[in-house]
């Protein structure tokens, strides 16, 4: 018995192996220094490992998905999204679902993985602010982020709801934990929007990516901006004049998925389960300061105790920000989209 079973495991080791070799697969992500991060820490090391060729390309996020499945065009094999667009894709029907007896999530934190969609790293929507401006003295909040009497001086702000109405309430009075309960109903958003529009004399540019964000900050072109930690450290590293706060942060992960109709599904599947290793994803805090979403890659002696203090996800950070809901964004996200973007339009 015990010999059949070997036997049965060797074939299937065969058999993924066999699949595996001469199979091309194509992830999409959002370019810059977090898709560099992720081609040295992930899908390089994984694609020499597997036999499995990866072509990249950068794409716009779940609207490009939902033009290939809708039009039977399906290109990408896996994409990254937020996990907060891809809460809403999946309930859409835009992606597969995923197999978690082929992706090992045992080790996982809580809440970073979905039906559709499994984490790939931890990350903080964060208030960044110039330091030749303010010095080591900038906000601590996001009401001191809204606040241009007591900081004058240029924004940036999201262009796209993601991320963007929970720093609005938050600086309009509302408490961290009653945040997705006020913005539940319509007039919630519109509460947000309401304070998003006191700041808009003072936004200059409403960006449309992590690399656009970074840039704003290295060219000095505005004194603050929201954006994503990781980029703002890789800026840092690169001489641009920013520092940031996780105090009301919003914590967040980016995560993995298969749109519908992927033309190499099964491929896909098994790459997903090798990135999920703890053995790759221990490597991604050496390019960018997102925290692993496998807790076992706090095991392996790659990350020091000084860069697990850095990372989003460490408890003493953890404690200061708001966890972003994925079942308020794959309820009102839609609704939420239609109303920034006609604010937008004003």
């Amino acid at each position: 018995m015990r010999k059949t079973f070997s036997l049965t495991v060797a074939a299937t080791l065969l058999a993924s192996a066999a699949l595996a070799q001469g199979t091309e697969i194509t992830i999409a992500s959002w370019g810059g220094s977090y898709q560099d991060a992720q081609s040295k820490a992930l899908f390089e090391p994984a694609s020499a490992a597997t036999g499995v060729t990866v072509k990249q390309e950068t794409y716009g996020g779940m609207a490009d998905v939902r033009l290939q499945v809708s039009t039977g065009q399906v290109t990408f094999d896996i994409v990254a999204s937020g996990s907060g667009s891809a809460a809403r894709a999946g309930a859409e029907g835009l992606l597969e679902p995923l197999d978690y007896n082929v992706i090992d999530v045992s080790n996982f934190y809580p809440n970073l993985y979905s039906d559709y969609c499994v984490g790939g790293d931890v990350f903080s929507t964060v208030y960044a602010w110039n330091t030749d401006t303010y010095g080591e003295n900038g906000p601590q909040s996001w009401a001191d982020f809204f606040d241009t009497e007591k900081f004058p001086g240029s924004r940036a702000y999201r262009g796209s709801v993601a991320g963007a109405l929970e720093p609005a309430l938050m600086a309009d009075g509302v408490p961290m934990e009653q945040v997705y309960e006020v913005l539940s109903s319509e007039e919630g958003i519109e509460r947000a929007l309401n304070k998003i529009r006191e700041l808009r004399p003072n936004i200059s540019v409403f960006w449309s990516s992590g690399a656009q964000h970074a840039q704003l900050m290295k060219d000095g072109e505005v004194d603050m901006t929201t954006g994503w930690n990781g980029r703002f450290d890789t800026a840092a590293a690169d001489g641009a004049k920013v520092d940031y706060s996780f105090n009301q942060a919003l914590l967040d992960y980016d995560c993995f998925a298969i749109p519908k109709g992927a033309p190499n599904k099964d491929a896909a599947m098994q790459f997903l389960a090798e990135i999920s290793k703890p053995e790759y994803q221990d490597d991604l805090p050496k390019y960018i300061t997102y925290g692993p979403t496998n807790k076992a890659a706090y095991d392996t002696g790659e990350i020091s105790a000084e860069v697990a203090a850095s990372l989003p996800s460490s408890p003493e950070n953890a404690a200061m920000q708001l966890p972003i809901s994925l079942e308020w964004y794959a309820k009102w996200e839609t609704v939420a989209a239609e109303m920034y973007q006609e604010m937008l339009t004003e």
